[in-house]
């Protein structure tokens, strides 16, 4: 198999479900009028609620949810080969994770961009409201966990990856200062690209110097500057910080998988992996469990993700400038995503299976497999690091797409700048993730306890702002703080599609209500059905093997007791949900019998 095949039956698909199943969407099913004001428009404060143009708005949106999953979700899956995860890819963005997150924005939009758990207040009711703000906070404080796990492998002891993503923050920082003065939207991009780009170059000079040293910092520090980061992110004006690097980290998430895909077809590798391997049924040393439920848990943004249930009823809703954006943002970012998730795949298979398992396992358990290494050493003396056991995925996508890259004869001898740029670009893309979640996780907390105390209900109230969004971090940072990715990881997965049954669950309750047919109920029914149970089913088989069996890695009865609580309450909504879809049709039906 060669990757241009690959690649050439990605697009097809994903470029004719958009034009036929996401109008088809549009139009049929949530009856899309732009005569109707955006909650942006009418809400417009300047601050959270701001009417944004349509591809600014793609931009922040696809930034914010193309975070580590689509990159580390495939590269940890192509553990079973490379089949499993392409078909997951392709089958659960076109039928799961586009049409969830479509109907997600669109639920929110009707309730002028509130939050999933004041959504289900309206639609399900208070126990299913309660649930849902609950589940809510447990996933968004385990999903920033997963996501920042994955830079620590990629940043630990590295002083030019970490300058080249902390130097994002001030380039950011003046691009958002520089467009809200002027409105020069092209200028502050061009500029803004360019500086991002001088500070990977400025990678080797700076790690030698003393501004080097002090950028070299194990992963324990990594793990407390990480939170402390987000703090601030969440609490300044979106305008500031988040939708500038959003913006600007976009057109380097696209560029770089553009030119990916071009190297792609100039060199056009073999995928080196077999369609399947060995590990199908379970033992595999970087995912514990077997191909199902694990590939639709491992595989989570790229395919269907909870995730943006939290963007796409956060931070995106109040942007939104017409209801007729939501098929590029919603559906069209996803569709997106979806590829790069393929690409990452690509990226990983097309290196040698000894290779990925010596990077991707400690070197204790990779010498249980009896492989061989072939081309890690001599990866590892281009570009200047020890590559052997940095688990995570991030590592591994940097080494393939470098391989990629520098088998192109003009690149072959910039492999450590390809490496440090790719590193970048990760973290770039899972830190946007970082800065959108928590300031979603800073309105949920808003909105849980300001039942408790009203004040905190207001967004813009400093007080409330400042303690929300250092409670949000806290609990992330805790557990990024004493987890390792095994465990956070799989906790993440089953957390995060979890969190993408219930935003199933709310757009079926809305589609019910807006649509003149009931069966378009299916176009969500369909993909929760296989989701809840395989969610399910993967929960208790890492509560049953891993979080509650002492001879295993991860050992953990709080990941235990987290996976419990969510998994009761992901039950106690479907139910209240269910109860409510039997009051819904029942007028209809009576209504015809008459």
């Amino acid at each position: 198999m060669n990757a241009v095949s690959i690649v050439i039956g990605s697009i097809c698909i994903l470029v004719i479900a958009y034009r036929l199943y996401g109008t088809f969407m549009m139009a049929k099913v949530l009856k899309i009028n732009n005569l109707k004001e955006t909650p942006a428009q009418k809400l417009n404060d300047g601050k959270d609620y701001v009417p944004t143009n349509k591809w600014v708005t793609f931009g922040h949106h696809f930034a914010a949810i193309a975070a580590a999953g689509p990159l580390v979700g495939p590269i940890l899956a192509a553990q079973f080969g490379y089949l499993p995860g392409l078909l997951w890819l392709l089958i659960g963005a076109v039928i799961g994770g586009a049409v969830h997150d479509l109907v997600v924005l669109f639920a929110s939009m009707r309730k002028q961009g509130k939050s999933l758990s004041e959504v289900a207040k309206d639609e399900l009711g208070p126990v299913a409201a309660f649930c849902t703000g609950l589940a809510m906070l447990f996933i968004i404080t385990i999903t920033m966990a997963g996501l920042s796990m994955v830079v620590l492998h990629a940043l630990e002891k590295n002083p030019w990856g970490t300058f080249a993503v902390g130097i994002t923050i001030p380039i950011a920082i003046g691009v958002g200062i520089f467009y809200k003065k002027t409105g020069n939207l092209k200028f502050a991009s061009t500029v803004g690209f360019i500086l991002l780009m001088v500070g990977v170059f400025m990678g080797p000079y700076i790690q030698t110097t003393v501004i080097g040293e002090w950028l070299t910092f194990d992963a324990k520090t990594l793990s407390l500057i990480l939170p402390i980061y987000a703090f601030f992110a969440s609490a300044l004006p979106v305008w500031l910080l988040l939708s500038p690097r959003d913006y600007l980290s976009s057109f380097m998430k696209i560029g770089v998988f553009i030119a990916l895909i071009i190297g792609v077809f100039v060199i056009n590798p073999s995928i080196q992996f077999p369609a399947f391997t060995e590990f199908l049924s379970g033992g595999g040393p970087v995912i514990a469990g077997p191909v199902w439920p694990f590939i639709s848990i491992t595989i989570a943004c790229g395919a269907i993700s909870g995730f943006h249930a939290f963007v796409g009823s956060g931070t995106t809703p109040k942007m939104i400038q017409k209801w007729s954006d939501i098929k590029v943002v919603g559906f069209g970012a996803m569709l997106v995503e979806c590829l790069v998730g393929i690409m990452a795949l690509i990226a990983a298979t097309v290196l040698h299976p000894a290779d990925y398992f010596a990077i991707n396992s400690t070197p204790a358990v990779f010498q249980t497999l009896g492989m061989n290494v072939v081309h890690l050493p001599e990866l590892s003396q281009q570009i200047g690091l020890d590559l052997e056991g940095r688990t995570g995925g991030a590592v591994t996508l940097a080494v393939g797409m470098t391989y990629i890259f520098t088998s192109i004869p003009w690149f072959s001898h910039l492999s450590a700048y390809f490496f440090q740029f790719v590193i970048m670009f990760e973290a770039v893309f899972i830190l946007t993730a970082i800065d959108a979640g928590t300031r979603v996780a800073r309105y949920l907390i808003q909105d849980f306890f300001g039942e408790l105390y009203r004040p905190l209900k207001k967004v813009d109230w400093a007080p409330g702002v400042i303690f929300a969004s250092a409670l949000a971090c806290f609990m992330w940072g805790y557990l990024l703080y004493s987890g390792d990715i095994g465990s956070v990881w799989a906790l993440f997965g089953v957390s995060n599609q979890l969190m993408a049954s219930i935003g199933l669950i709310i757009g079926a309750t809305v589609i019910l209500k807006v649509s003149d047919k009931r069966r378009y109920m299916l176009t969500c029914l369909i993909p929760l059905a296989y989701l809840y149970v395989t969610v399910n089913y993967a929960g208790y088989w890492m509560v049953k093997n891993v979080y509650l069996n002492a001879a295993a890695a991860g050992y953990s009865p709080l990941n235990a007791t987290l996976s419990i609580i969510m998994l009761v309450l992901g039950v106690v909504i479907l139910i209240a949900s269910i109860k409510k879809w039997i009051e819904l049709i029942k007028p209809k039906t009576i209504q015809l019998s008459a």
